[in-house]
């Protein structure tokens, strides 16, 4: 099986072939589909303000166990 295997795979001599990947990479992000500005702004807004969020309900319930423990011990 190592052998079929390494039949179909092409003899690259010159190692990284610096133009065949700029070329590819050049067709991949042609492929990409780019937000618009709104979109862009709107959701970075919707994730500033979840991140936001979480540090906050993460502040308060570490400020709560922090009471318990000082109340405990």
């Amino acid at each position: 099986m190592a052998k079929k295997d390494e039949a179909e795979m092409p003899e690259n001599t010159s190692g990284l072939n610096v133009q065949n990947f700029i070329q590819g990479t050049k067709e991949e992000l042609e492929k990409v589909v780019w937000p618009s500005r709104r979109q862009l702004v709107s959701e970075s807004a919707a994730v500033l303000l979840m991140v936001t969020l979480s540090a906050s309900l993460i502040y308060l319930v570490d400020g709560l166990f922090a009471w318990a423990a000082k109340q405990v011990f």
